[in-house]
């Protein structure tokens, strides 16, 4: 059993780990929180063959309520299709994109934000227009102004202040300077770049990019290595690159593929140029995209079950369903069947897979999280400049925090400020294990001794602080990812199953779970219909 020493430790720098031990101030109520892990372990145990009652039929069963299965059902029921079952685990649909309304404000507990789309990405732009985000769709989308990130959007707070933006400019030398826009110039040009076909290399959905082979080689070496081969060097540009690196990824350069380094900043380049696309939120995060298509799709919606064996015959998909609540095991039967799961739980649930042997699914890599909602009963005091939607600390290991009731422009009184922590150890299983024995009162020390750094006073007007835990929070695109064919094929439906999920991809976006989602319902239309 790790020391609370070792866990803070691991969650914080040696410093700040320990003065959290030093200190010890007095303990902040709250709730410790995280996926059904126990109930998942009872894959193993809970087969076919202990089943009871007679079987049950659906044409078209979905198993996983993340936005890749919440996606696909969207798109079924909008082609006309009735007949369908979405099977979920958790009592809540929305996967890393849940949310909670327990506070003064709804706040996410993972993704929060999706960059306005260009008109190429149809899916999205289907999406935002049915939910009224768009003010208009075309000659290019464009979003209603209050569901856009209002300003400030960001500040970081560096040498006992808060400055504007991201990048510490207060830091920067000559040399940081240009290498920060050699960096952004060697980014725009990727941006502008077509293949021989008119594909950029970075877009989303990515399905819709470059596959040339001077754009895969990207895939086959780190951040860190690229940036060494154009001597871009300077601490200040690899720390904010790193800070890009671990936001999206829970990566370090290290370990991140080039390609993903420039994806992030080129993907979401704006189509004339110059800027990225403003980006979309709201308090919830993107909780709001995943209710929307959760709200069309209700009465197909089944929270709390256990899909724990899942076989594909000639005549259709067997399968057996654990209700959490009752501990009854059921039969199943469906015509066809995504697993809109990532792979690491699709091998314990899919035959063979779930045997031991050859016929396992690729090895796709986990990032772990701790993720923490501070309810604050007033703002407290912060130097320097004015409070944004995204606020980040200089040379933490955590991200900073985003501000739940910044879009409703209330400036003063009570707000919930949502707390990132992506967990980098080098052992992926052995930060689980550490994970999972974490505490509330650890964690809360943890997010504490983060953000007093930067807030004098900040203990006094917090009324509590709820934490997360994510032991399997994103998949990431490590160096030969994107290009592994094990990725691409794991997305080729089998038999009557079919795929989706943000692991087919390698990136754990918004839009890669939509485009996933659409696709495998296309694949399902297609043969309910004999298409």
């Amino acid at each position: 059993m790790p020391t609370r020493r070792e866990l803070l430790a691991l969650l914080l720098s040696a410093p700040l780990a320990a003065e959290a031990c030093r200190r010890a101030p007095p303990r902040l109520p709250g709730r410790l929180l995280g996926q059904s892990s126990t109930v998942g372990h009872r894959l193993r145990e809970a087969v076919l063959e202990s089943a009871k009652g007679p079987e049950q039929r659906v044409r078209t069963a979905i198993v996983g309520a993340g936005p890749s299965g919440l996606a696909a059902a969207w798109r079924l029921h909008r082609a006309g299709e009735r007949d369908l079952q979405v099977f979920e685990l958790e009592p809540q649909v929305g996967g890393t994109s849940a949310w909670e309304r327990d506070g003064v404000v709804p706040h996410p507990w993972g993704a929060h934000y999706v960059p306005l789309p260009t008109r190429d990405d149809h899916a999205l732009v289907e999406l935002l227009d049915e939910m009224g985000v768009l003010a208009r769709r075309e000659p290019t989308p464009e979003a209603r102004e209050e569901c856009l990130v209002r300003e400030p959007e960001e500040r970081v707070f560096v040498d006992g202040r808060w400055e504007p933006g991201l990048f510490p400019h207060s830091r920067a030398s000559e040399r940081d300077q240009r290498e920060l826009e050699r960096f952004l110039a060697e980014a725009h040009r990727w941006s502008r770049y077509r293949d021989a076909e008119g594909r950029p290399a970075f877009c989303l959905p990515t399905r819709l990019a470059s596959r040339a082979p001077e754009v895969m080689q990207l895939d086959r070496l780190s951040a860190a290595a690229w940036l060494e081969a154009r001597e871009l060097r300077s601490p200040l540009l690899r720390w904010y690159l790193e800070y890009a690196c671990r936001d999206d990824y829970g990566l370090s350069l290290e370990t991140t593929s080039a390609w993903a380094l420039l994806f992030y900043f080129a993907a979401r380049a704006a189509p004339e140029g110059g800027d990225t696309q403003p980006f979309i939120t709201f308090p919830e995060g993107n909780g709001r995209l995943v209710e929307h298509l959760a709200s069309q799709v209700r009465p197909a919606l089944r929270t709390g079950q256990l899909v724990t064996d899942v076989a594909s015959e000639s005549d259709g998909v067997r399968f057996s369903v654990l209700d959490v609540a009752s501990g009854a095991l059921r039969r199943w039967r469906a015509e066809r069947l995504i697993l809109a799961l990532p792979h690491f739980v699709a091998r314990r649930v899919v035959r063979p897979w779930r045997e031991p042997g050859p016929a396992a699914a690729p090895p796709f890599q986990y990032g772990s999280w701790v993720v923490a909602n501070v309810h604050l009963r007033r703002r407290p005091r912060s130097r320097g400049a004015l409070p944004a939607w995204d606020n980040v600390i200089f040379d933490s290991p955590a991200l900073g925090y985003v501000d739940a009731a910044h879009q409703t422009l209330r400036e003063r009184g009570p707000t919930v400020w949502t707390w990132y922590l992506p967990l980098l150890g080098e052992d992926p299983r052995e930060v689980r294990r550490k994970l999972e024995v974490l505490d509330h009162a650890t964690a809360v020390d943890t997010v504490m001794a983060d953000l007093e750094r930067a807030h004098e006073g900040l203990r006094d007007v917090v009324e509590r602080v709820d934490v997360w835990r994510w032991g399997h929070a994103m998949v990431q695109p490590r160096v030969g990812v994107i290009e592994s064919p094990a990725r691409r094929e794991a997305a080729l439906p089998q038999g009557r199953l079919h795929f989706a999920h943000t692991d087919l991809s390698g990136l754990a976006l918004f839009e890669e779970a939509l485009d996933h989602g659409l696709r495998a319902a296309d694949e399902v239309l297609a043969a309910l219909r004999g298409g």
